[in-house]
């Protein structure tokens, strides 16, 4: 796997409210946009990898849908994820 335990620890303790706190839309929203950019770096040097496509494409859905949530619940911890990860609106 592209990410250890350990690294995972440091993004959900960055992003969430600790670093046993996997549950948060932070963290994760956080370990999404990691695995996102991690699945579009290699579909750049696999373009025919549909399968990894369609994951790619399922896992910006569910990121979506957790920022839209995010949104909606609490609109100070949703800018605040955006703007941290850099993400567009």
């Amino acid at each position: 796997m592209y990410l250890t335990k350990e690294e995972k620890q440091d993004l959900f303790a960055k992003h969430g409210k600790g670093k046993d706190d996997t549950g948060s839309a932070e963290g994760q929203i956080a370990l999404f946009t990691q695995r996102i950019s991690h699945l579009s770096d290699h579909l750049k040097t696999n373009r025919k990898d549909y399968n990894t496509e369609r994951s790619l494409v399922k896992l910006v859905g569910k990121r979506r849908s957790l920022l839209d949530y995010l949104m909606k619940k609490d609109i100070m911890r949703y800018r605040a994820i955006v703007k941290e990860l850099g993400l567009r609106k």
